[in-house]
């Protein structure tokens, strides 16, 4: 059985992420202005109502046909019709559940998901409505995300909003499992930093891909190398969940580089199955390198000012050697030549 590893679904406009499932603001803003603020909440429920349920979660066999319900509840001060939509789910770019706008076909686990269109909630009132899930025969072992959504329509001139609330409805077929993760436009950036006394960094981005059959996770590691090896540093990279055939871009710092030469960056990665029972699952690890050329610039820097410091105090010292030489020289010569004129007086 699928645990709790998902987030709530919420009221949202059309392709819009869910928020917490709750309220929603009135989705006819062109109405009279004095008209009730429509909100609605729509959860996982038992023949008596709302049960506690976040979503629903299944295991699931080829074939199986399971029942379910859910409730929407009006809280607002006047009835309204709602619609009831399932569509395919997806995670956004920033991790947040969503399931396919009414504008786009579903393929998958939103298909096998049979409700009733409609369905007529009067003021401050709860309905509940039952719905199946029928799953295919050849359906294939793994996860099929989809979320089912109470709907209301609001028209305004000519733009039509669609404003949903809903929950997920996670279902995972049984059978032997793939937890799989690739490493593609993997790149590095070597950082310096200019004080050369210090090491510098490098800035690993990558996107990993799900292309197993279920929810996972990544940890691992990402590793740079310099001098042929001799020396490394690392840090750690984990991948956040992430659903069949998603993708997520990561951004790893790697901190302690000194720059030297060729600096060769491995990413390893190791799925984990999200919820249910891993036993049998196939685990495909990931691995990709890239090699960025460089130099320790701040350390050459440094190294090159030494250098003309060395080479400018022996030539200082030269000179002064050369200058009290000189001094040295015309020092004997005119010793040399006051002797001579000394000679030359007394005889």
């Amino acid at each position: 059985m699928i645990r709790s590893s998902f987030a709530t679904l919420a009221a949202v406009l059309v392709a819009v992420p869910f928020a917490p499932a709750r309220a929603l603001a009135d989705p006819t803003p062109t109405g009279p202005p004095n008209k009730p603020t429509l909100t609605w909440a729509v959860q996982p429920a038992n023949q008596q109502g709302p049960d506690g349920r976040r979503w629903i979660a299944h295991t699931l066999d080829p074939g199986q046909v399971v029942t379910e319900r859910l409730a929407v509840r009006n809280f607002s001060n006047r009835a309204a019709v709602f619609a009831l939509k399932a569509a395919d789910g997806y995670l956004t770019d920033n991790g947040r559940f969503n399931m396919l706008p009414s504008d786009k076909a579903s393929v998958d686990g939103g298909t096998w998901i049979q409700v009733q269109d409609k369905v007529n909630v009067g003021a401050n009132e709860t309905k509940v409505v039952p719905f199946t899930i029928t799953v295919p025969r050849d359906a294939k072992p793994g996860d099929h995300p989809a979320g089912i959504a109470a709907t209301v329509t609001a028209t305004g001139g000519t733009v039509a909003v669609e404003s949903r609330v809903g929950f997920r409805v996670m279902m995972r077929i049984s059978g032997t499992v793939t937890a799989a993760l690739t490493v593609d436009d993997l790149t590095a950036t070597y950082r310096h930093s200019w004080n050369p006394f210090a090491a510098g960094s490098i800035r690993v981005r990558y996107t990993t891909r799900n292309d197993g059959s279920v929810a996972v996770t990544g940890t691992g590691r990402v590793a740079t190398a310099e001098l042929g090896g001799l020396t490394t540093s690392d840090a750690r990279a984990r991948v956040e969940q992430t659903l069949p055939g998603g993708s997520r871009q990561v951004d790893v710092r790697v901190a302690g580089v000194w720059g030297l030469a060729p600096l060769r960056t491995t990413v390893d990665l190791t799925p984990a199955v999200l919820d249910g029972d891993t036993s049998g699952a196939e685990i495909r690890p990931a691995s990709a390198a890239v090699t960025v050329w460089t130099l320790p610039w701040p350390q050459l820097l440094l190294m090159a000012v030494f250098v003309a410091a060395v080479l400018g105090a022996r030539t200082i010292s030269r000179r002064r050697r050369q200058r009290l030489a000189q001094l040295l020289a015309r020092a004997r010569d005119e010793g040399r030549a006051e002797a001579r004129d000394m000679s030359e007086k007394v005889s």
